[in-house]
């Protein structure tokens, strides 16, 4: 059996050198905070905001409804930006924004101000993981990312495990203003963080995708021709099937687990738990068109995908509202959009138009 040294790097799913974990744990931390400011932080702030403003909490989810469909314009201009400037500096300003915005949440003076920086929010934290962090595992690990997304999307299981009991920790003993302030914080430094230490691509650093070997790289990865839009135009990707059930299968997805984890403790807390104890309880694009203009297909994909997912603030708030406050329905609309979703994606080609894929068949053929 080929050790990894002697097969070139191809089967190692951990030896990606200083710089490519370097990406990756900074994908990891933005999946940390976009999950945790946005879905599961909501658990908390949310019914902080509610009782802070005297109205119920079904009426701030609802503003995230709105933060969500605003978000959707900030994914088309952040789309178009990432392609201009690179995923580096565009992750980094939009963590940054996101940070700002996220304090913002916490001392905001009426419902307004509260959902006005909320799109913020939305919008800046998950146009860096989504299109700058997508963008940058496609780069670095084109043939790997099915490994580094897992890796990556720790840090959604990671917000319910660290950031939950945190944030619930702060506004409890802080209050709200000052509760999000630490996590505010956090956020502009790893936006400044990684516009001064990661960068767009492994040849920035010298190194190749993967960080396979030199033979690899030559033999079994596409150098054909190719711009920095891979051919695509906005027109041909909303002509091209697999746009539209790539992204709604994946919007999909996100509804169900936006909207189940974005109510939980709210859930919990009508079944007789305490705040405290209810916080307890709480690829697909890269891998069918892979690394060639992923920046552009991105742009196009994730504003269709982000207006999908944003439908579940719609479920939950108008179920919370209807309802006055019981929210076991929504489960039962979820469930079904799990299955549609699951139903669909078994019709996508899951490699049509990567071509670093394509080139390692045709070179295991040869």
């Amino acid at each position: 059996m080929k050790s990894h040294k002697n097969d070139g790097n191809k089967s190692s799913v951990v030896n990606f050198g200083l710089h490519g974990w370097v990406t990756i744990f900074y994908c990891l931390l933005m999946f940390w905070l976009y999950a945790g400011m946005v879905n599961s932080g909501a658990n908390v702030t949310a019914p902080a905001i509610a009782e802070k403003f005297g109205i119920l909490s079904g009426t701030v989810l609802t503003m995230n409804t709105v933060a969500g469909v605003v978000g959707v314009i900030f994914f088309i201009i952040v789309g178009q930006v990432n392609r201009a400037i690179g995923a580096r500096i565009t992750s980094g300003v939009c963590m940054i924004l996101a940070g700002i915005a996220y304090w913002g949440v916490g001392n905001a003076v009426n419902l307004a101000m509260y959902t006005i920086c909320m799109c913020v929010v939305v919008g800046g934290v998950m146009s860096a993981g989504y299109i700058s962090g997508g963008d940058l595992v496609t780069q670095w690990f084109p043939k790997k990312k099915g490994i580094v997304m897992g890796y990556t999307t720790m840090g959604h299981n990671l917000a319910s495990v660290a950031f939950v009991p945190l944030i619930t920790y702060l506004v409890g003993t802080m209050g709200i203003g000052n509760g999000v302030l630490p996590i505010s914080v956090c956020c502009i430094v790893l936006g400044v963080l990684g516009l001064l230490i990661v960068r767009n691509t492994p040849q920035e650093r010298g190194l190749n995708p993967d960080n396979v070997s030199d033979e690899v790289y030559q033999n079994e990865y596409y150098h054909g021709p190719q711009d920095n839009v891979g051919g695509w135009t906005t027109k041909k990707l909303l002509c091209c099937k697999e746009t539209w059930l790539v992204a709604i299968t994946t919007g999909m997805f996100q509804i169900c687990s936006l909207g189940v984890v974005s109510q939980m403790v709210l859930r919990n807390m009508e079944l007789g738990f305490t705040r405290e104890q209810a916080n307890f309880t709480t690829s697909l694009v890269t891998s069918v068109y892979g690394r060639q203009g992923f920046s552009k297909v991105n742009s196009v994909i994730f504003p269709i995908q982000g207006a999908v997912s944003a439908l579940s603030f719609v479920v939950n708030g108008v179920v919370f509202n209807i309802t006055g406050g019981n929210l076991r329905y929504t489960y039962i609309i979820f469930a079904g959009v799990s299955i549609v979703s699951s139903l669909i994606v078994l019709v996508i080609d899951e490699h049509r138009f990567n071509r670093d894929w394509q080139q390692g068949q045709s070179s295991a053929r040869s």
